[in-house]
């Protein structure tokens, strides 16, 4: 099997980014910095330019727009919260106790309820990305088809059950999301064995890649500074250094994400073990014939999941292809970057497995490999700071589910740093702390060890026929941090 193996993302080497030379650095002191070049960073600067038209705006990034995780990940724009929602619900209500005339404590809303509204603001954004997006004529490939979230197993669809009561407890209305049989799944996607789904039907499937490129246009084309080939090395109050010369700012957005690691400073919700990268990797296929499609049927291009320990994410493409990703080789030691995303070939066969297992009539050919860095914090919770002395910002903490989540980020960061008071500024994600990852080898030890713990899990529900899902995937979410 000959296929591509890293190039950052099929989607970036389909859509190369446009042969612009670095712009000059600023020498006059800007208004508003960025560094990182994802897609937290270049919605900062479209609602910054938008709010104040007279400001002078730089973006700072070490290689070029969208080379992070915001050009390689799966394309889902979902409803999907970054994080796990009873965590920030326990800490809405701890921080209200402690401190009511905080950011969270002030908004007056209990841990559910704070919770629900954050559910709620996730639904607009995808709204207002799409808005934006028929507005600015930025073609993404963009289609709301929803998605669809599949259990091949008995286990499998009673986590679908708890899924559903817990959606509806955190902000799910009977608009959100629906049950579907297994006929009516396989009227959706023909997957084998699918015994029943959750069709979520606001998600939409995006081109990552586009989506970014189509922002950095317009952002060019506003007066935004965008610095590709530039490594932000230190951050302090006013400036960041970087290996072509300091940059003066009044205020500073530190967006890296998975890369938060890789520059200096006091940054507030990155100091110690706070963030780490960890790995998912993706296949694209060749493009599948008119008759691979019949079969499959996949009509509506939704994004698919299913409910795997080991859990999978895809969308057909717009050329045709079926995209599709997963963990595998989740983590490098003392937190190591992927580069250009090359991908152990044993994990792209694991990956063609799993589609083979959800099409096992299907004759396809793996066409591209890559694999990107997610930001991940201790409890998987994505957090939003702002230091008032400091005036520097922070978002990170998304763990895949950052498409629709850096969205709502950058505004609510332009309202912190604003000073303002706003439904955004009391949603549970200001100022968690998420605490620290363990030092190595410890941190190395027990992410592989979960990944493990949950491919053994999802064997032995296969094999035995479980109901329920077993206490060794209990065991390992809570490990993890990610029990609900």
């Amino acid at each position: 099997m000959s296929y591509f193996n890293g190039e950052a993302s099929h989607w970036l080497a389909a859509s190369p980014a446009e042969d612009i030379a670095p712009a000059p650095l600023p020498r006059e002191k800007q208004d508003l910095v960025i560094v990182g070049g994802g897609l937290t960073g270049l919605w900062s600067a479209y609602y910054a330019r938008r709010a104040h038209p007279d400001w002078s705006i730089t973006i700072i990034e070490a290689r070029h727009i969208g080379y992070g995780a915001s050009g390689r990940n799966g394309g889902w724009l979902s409803t999907l919260m970054p994080g796990n929602r009873a965590k920030f619900a326990e800490a809405v209500d701890r921080a209200r106790k402690d401190d009511p005339d905080g950011p969270v404590g002030s908004a007056g809303l209990d841990g559910v309820a704070s919770v629900r509204a954050f559910q709620s603001a996730l639904f607009d954004s995808i709204d207002e990305v799409l808005e934006v997006c028929a507005t600015e004529g930025i073609d993404a490939h963009q289609v709301r088809g929803g998605h669809i979230d599949i259990a091949q197993s008995e286990a499998g669809l009673s986590r679908l059950g708890d899924l559903f009561e817990g959606n509806e407890k955190f902000g799910y209305g009977a608009e959100d999301m629906q049950f579907l049989d297994a006929e009516a799944t396989r009227a959706h996607i023909n997957v084998d064995g699918a015994l029943g789904s959750i069709f979520f039907p606001g998600t939409a499937a995006v081109d990552p890649a586009l989506l970014t490129q189509g922002l950095a246009r317009t952002l060019r084309e506003s007066g935004v500074t965008i610095c590709e080939a530039t490594s932000a090395r230190h951050i302090r109050k006013d400036s960041v250094a970087t290996d072509r010369g300091p940059v003066y700012a009044d205020t500073i957005f530190v967006c890296l994400e998975g890369y938060s690691d890789t520059v200096g400073g006091e940054l507030p919700g990155l100091n110690g073990r706070q963030v780490i990268p960890v790995f998912s990797s993706m296949i694209a296929t060749e493009p599948l014939s008119a008759e691979a499609w019949e079969s499959i049927g996949w009509e509506g291009r939704e994004c698919l999941g299913d409910t795997a320990h080991t859990f999978i994410y895809a969308q057909r493409t717009a050329d045709e292809r079926i995209a599709l990703g997963g963990r595998g080789a989740p983590y490098a030691y003392r937190s190591g970057l992927p580069g250009d995303g090359k991908v152990p070939a044993e994990v792209v066969d694991l990956l063609a497995g799993r589609l083979s297992s959800l099409f096992p009539d299907l004759d396809f050919e793996v066409a591209h490999a890559w694999r990107g860095a997610l930001g991940v914090t201790r409890d998987w919770c994505a957090g939003i700071f702002f230091d008032r002395q400091q005036r520097i910002g922070v978002a990170r903490g998304y763990a895949g589910h950052g498409v629709t989540a850096t969205h709502l980020a950058a505004k609510t960061l332009l309202d912190r740093a604003a000073g303002a008071s706003t439904p955004l500024t009391g949603l549970p994600w200001n100022d968690h702390f998420s605490g620290q990852w363990e030092p190595e080898p410890i941190r190395w030890l027990g992410i592989r060890s979960m990944y493990r713990i949950f491919g053994i899990a999802d064997s032995w529900e296969a094999a035995t026929g479980a109901k329920k899902t077993s206490l060794l995937a209990r065991f390992g979410s809570r490990l993890a941090g990610l029990h609900e």
